[in-house]
């Protein structure tokens, strides 16, 4: 991999804290063990994050004399999603496993149902977002279990001082540290104007046309604002709707004004866009903030992560979560099931989100309130907003409501920003909708 600047996908490579791919918890042996139990978490990359997991984890296991070994298994070069398809092939591998997004789903016939534990959990910690029910459930079967490590919202990260010169606004008032939002007039008609006023002056939004996850996640997030479906819940390709068009002439203005390779950017490229002090704005979790904590503090403090811009048919924000998933074929489903529920009970949760930044958002909405938070800086109150805590915005996944299944080809793929980039080039509005509904009719019947 060719590695340019600090992104977070390479974040703890790039720290003198940088923790090892795999790590494994004291074994805790007792003349009364019950039994063994193997977890493979996520592998963070935010230095120190997985020791709260792994202290949690063993003071369970000391408690409940379970003899526990923990792998850590990073997502670069997906090799957490190698482990996830190569342990589903062989009906081997770790009981727990740490699944992000689609991947529930996709190994659903393989999964234990997780319903008695979650459902206990969402009794004591609230209800959990419609994004976590969509992509946590098949049917009535929970799935897994809402994990706060790793699941992240990639909203808006503005340069306070960019955003009031080159566009007047003032993001810090309109998402005040500690209160409501006072976000009515952040449309996407104002948004539009303010990445048309920061290009002019030399600061444009970073944001990416690629083909992977960032891009795709900010482009389905205003498509949903347009209320553009291009297959609907029930599975029908729907994307000839005006709906859609709307947000296809919406994205070719605002493509306009962002930088002219953003169709061939990744998912660091707005990381590095933010640190480097080009931009006035990306699409992000906090992660691009904490490495321009430490490489750029002078941009840092200039940074303010907030909501999503209101469009025609709501507020939508990209959210990414992580679940916890128990495989059928685990040996020892009742440990499985006793340290998940540990794992989020809100003392654990705090711990984890400190040790994460803010990065790790819990699921559950009396979850989203922690001094974390508030506190973390500078500028003080910068990440206040992030985990939503007025549900000022409907939290989302790009190519829902589709089936999942569905879904998942769509997001990989990268239909959506793939339909902005040609129309933007120059192609037929009508030949890029025809195009894409190919593309859907084709994930339909594989």
């Amino acid at each position: 991999m060719t590695r340019k600047k600090l992104t977070r996908r390479q974040f703890i490579a790039a720290t003198a804290l940088s923790s090892a791919a795999l790590v494994t918890a004291p074994y805790v042996r007792g003349a009364h063990a019950a039994g063994k139990l193997s977890i493979g978490f996520w592998d963070h990359w935010v230095p120190g994050a997985n020791k709260a997991s792994t202290d949690i984890v063993n003071e369970w296991a000391e408690k409940e004399k379970v003899e526990v070994a923990i792998d850590y298994i990073p997502s670069q070069g997906n090799k957490n999603l190698l482990t996830i398809a190569a342990e589903a092939q062989a009906k081997a591998g770790h009981d727990i496993l740490a699944m992000p997004t689609w991947w529930p789903h996709a190994q659903a016939e393989l999964l234990e149902p997780m319903n008695d534990v979650v459902e206990g959990l969402i009794k004591q910690n609230g209800e959990v977002n419609g994004t976590v029910q969509y992509l946590g459930k098949a049917g009535n079967k929970w799935l897994g279990v809402p994990a706060c490590v790793g699941s992240q919202i990639k909203g808006p990260c503005s340069r306070i001082d960019l955003m009031k010169q080159h566009a007047g606004i003032d993001v810090q008032a309109m998402y005040p540290a500690g209160s409501a939002p006072k976000a009515d007039g952040w449309t996407t008609d104002t948004f539009l104007k303010a990445a048309e006023a920061c290009h002019k002056g030399g600061v444009p939004f970073g944001i990416g046309l690629g083909e992977t996850s960032d891009s795709v996640d900010t482009v389905g997030a205003f498509f949903l604002a347009f209320g553009a479906e291009v297959v609907d819940a029930k599975g029908n390709v729907v994307v000839k709707n005006d709906n859609v068009r709307q947000a296809l002439e919406y994205y070719k203005k605002l493509m306009a004004f962002l930088p002219s390779d953003a169709p061939s950017w990744d998912d660091g490229s707005n990381n590095r866009w933010l640190v480097s002090g080009r931009g006035a704005l990306i699409m992000n979790p906090p992660s691009a903030w904490a490495v321009a904590r430490r490489d750029a503090p002078q941009i840092a403090e200039q940074c303010w992560t907030h909501g999503f811009p209101v469009g025609p048919k709501g507020r939508f924000a990209p959210f990414l979560p992580y679940f916890w998933s128990v495989w059928s074929f685990s040996k020892n489903k009742e440990a499985a099931k006793s340290v998940l529920t540990r794992l989020s009970q809100p003392d654990a949760v705090e711990k984890m989100v400190a040790a994460s930044g803010g990065y790790d958002l819990p699921a559950f909405e009396k979850l989203t309130t922690l001094k974390t938070w508030a506190e973390e800086g500078p500028p003080k109150g910068t990440l206040y907003h992030y985990p939503n805590p007025h549900k000022h915005q409907l939290l989302s996944i790009s190519a829902s409501p589709a089936p999942p299944k569905v879904a998942q080809q769509i997001y990989t793929q990268a239909t959506l920003t793939k339909m902005c980039v040609r129309f933007y080039r120059g192609e037929p509005m009508e030949k890029t909708l025809a195009w894409a509904e190919g593309e859907l009719e084709g994930f339909m019947r594989s």
